[in-house]
């Protein structure tokens, strides 16, 4: 087994959480932060360019200014989304009637990932509310579907926000379940209008990345530090293998949160991949590096824009805690290193490190894989000898069929000449019995006559 400890990715847990230090999984396409710092970062920013150009005096705007900004572009998107919801600015404060508190209570009793029966229980006609809204909701996301994907992305985040509160009173684990079943109906509908949308260029992206994959593909195990048994499976070959498949499943799924569970299952995979190559329990280190060897290997399809798919329309608290937070944050950090990988990172010089991205040169094999390569000429040498014999065993048959074959048309041609004479002595005895026949016939003719001449005198006298 692989027993060096040089590990070219080194990644402590705290350089996984965000950057604004709230305890949230951080991620390297928000630049370290989790999604909602992010969005508090990134939505007042036009907000705060609006206000500083109304500063026409030359005086510079002041915090509470841009805090009052912030507040007002938040509070009109979310007043936005909940008036399409709700009908009006804010949810209904009164308390639930008996018919909403049946509705609530049937959407408790769903067991976790029961998918059919959320969409029986919103088609009921006590949710016939919820439905109506969902419904009115996707109609215009499709009817705008040729907005910026980010508009679209807010206008869906803030959805999943005004949904949420009509089940305020659920628990914590109540309200998750609701709404990953409330995303998966969303985004199946909505997922061909806003997937690598015309307004972004993840399409070029994913070629970059693709190309840039495809330019690692000698990358080893080895190199990576990742451990990796000398004596594969004779089944599978790659311990990796099934991680490789879970990620390349992941382009198939629509729903953000099946994709996460693509991510999650390849990431479990690495784990057991790991624990059976190494007789210690794999680590953070070691987790990410198998994690990138598995994606050089796989090469998804449409790896950037599944990512960025995930991040514009999951769940918030599907990304920012978690095991599916986790696994996403490292798969974000495996990708990140991918793109930025060089020769020190891989303990090459440049000059090695460009060799090999120009196939100048060839990764050497490992102790274990030269025993396997040699054991494997030797059955190969082994086989070609067997082969040699067989071609000349088939050879020998061939003659001896050949010679078979001469000797019976041999005796074909004898015993069709011994025919030949056997008919001519049948066809001269034949000839010789009929002319015996015919003088015998003669003979008895002329007695006949002769007997016939003289009876009359016989009588006379």
């Amino acid at each position: 087994m692989w027993t060096n400890k040089q590990r070219g990715i080194r990644l402590s847990q705290q350089e996984l959480l965000c950057k604004n230090s709230c305890g949230y999984y951080g991620n390297p396409a928000w630049q370290g932060f989790c999604s909602k710092c992010w969005r508090e970062r990134v939505r007042p920013a036009e907000a705060d360019r609006q206000g500083a150009r109304a500063s026409g005096d030359g005086t510079p705007p002041t915090f509470s200014k841009f805090e009052e900004k912030k507040n007002m572009e938040k509070g009109r998107r979310v007043n936005t989304m909940r008036r399409l919801f709700w009908g009006g600015p804010s949810p209904p404060k009164a308390e639930p009637s008996d018919s909403q508190i049946n509705v609530l209570k049937a959407f408790q009793k769903l067991e976790p990932g029961d998918f059919t029966g959320f969409l029986k229980t919103l088609r009921s006609p006590s949710s016939q509310r919820l439905q109506s809204r969902c419904t009115a909701f996707l109609n215009t996301m499709e009817a705008y579907h040729d907005l910026p994907v980010q508009k679209q992305s807010d206008l869906v985040q803030d959805f999943y926000q005004s949904f949420a509160e009509y089940f305020s009173r659920f628990s914590e684990a109540e309200l998750t379940q609701t709404m990953e079943h409330v995303e998966k109906l969303i985004m199946t509908r909505l997922h061909k209008w806003v997937f690598c949308h015309d307004s972004c260029d993840d399409e070029q992206k994913d070629l970059t990345l693709q190309r840039r994959i495809r330019s690692l593909n000698w990358v080893t195990p080895q190199m990576l530090g990742v451990p990796f048994p000398d004596v594969q499976s004779a089944v599978t070959g790659d311990p990796f293998l099934p991680a490789i498949t879970a990620i390349i499943e992941m382009d198939a799924k629509r729903a953000p949160q099946d994709k996460l569970v693509c991510v999650s299952k390849c990431s479990q995979h690495v784990f057991e991949a790991l624990s059976a190559s190494n007789s210690e329990p794999a680590n953070a280190d070691d987790f990410l590096s198998a994690l990138v060897y598995v994606v050089l290997k796989a090469n998804p399809p449409r790896l950037h824009s599944n990512m960025q798919y995930v991040i514009r329309f999951g769940l918030p608290h599907s990304l920012m805690a978690g095991e599916s937070g986790y696994y996403f944050t490292n798969l974000s950090c495996a990708v990140a290193f991918i793109e930025k990988l060089d020769g020190p990172s891989l303990k090459l010089s440049p000059e090695e490190f460009e060799g090999y991205m120009r196939c100048q040169r060839a990764p050497s094999l490992g102790g274990g894989q030269q025993d396997e390569a040699c054991e494997t000429r030797h059955l190969l040498d082994e086989l070609s000898a067997r082969q040699e014999r067989l071609d000349r065993g088939v050879g020998d048959l061939n003659a001896q069929l050949r010679m078979w074959v001469q000797a019976v048309h041999a005796q074909i041609d004898q015993a069709t000449s011994q025919l030949a004479v056997v008919q001519e002595e049948l066809t001269e005895l034949s000839s010789s019995s009929s002319s015996s026949s015919s003088s015998d016939s003669a003979v008895i003719e002329q007695l006949v006559l002769t007997d016939q001449f003289e009876g009359p005198a016989d009588t006379d006298c």
